[in-house]
């Protein structure tokens, strides 16, 4: 038997765990047999609802250092949590 895992990132509209999810991505490590996620839509509305669903969170952001006068520059989605959950095959 191997373990294996799927990772999911979820990037939320903020830093607080329970905001909207407003970008994803999702990686399979699995032979495809264990669930996976749809990626037409987000799969969470919150970030909240993917523990609820069995995803252990891992990482969760550090809070991002504004400096004034950068308020509008454009950069990476900041608010980047990520999750796994494993399976045994």
């Amino acid at each position: 038997m191997t373990e294996k895992q799927q990772v999911l990132y979820l990037w939320l509209a903020e830093s607080a765990l329970d905001t909207a999810v407003i970008g994803w991505a999702f990686y399979d490590g699995t032979s495809g047999d264990s669930p996976t996620i749809p990626l037409e839509d987000p799969p969470y509305k919150i970030g909240t609802d993917a523990l609820k669903d069995g995803w252990f969170l891992i990482q969760s952001p550090a809070l991002p250092m504004s400096l004034p006068g950068s308020e509008h520059n454009i950069s990476y989605l900041p608010n980047e949590f990520v999750f796994e959950r494993r399976f045994t095959e």
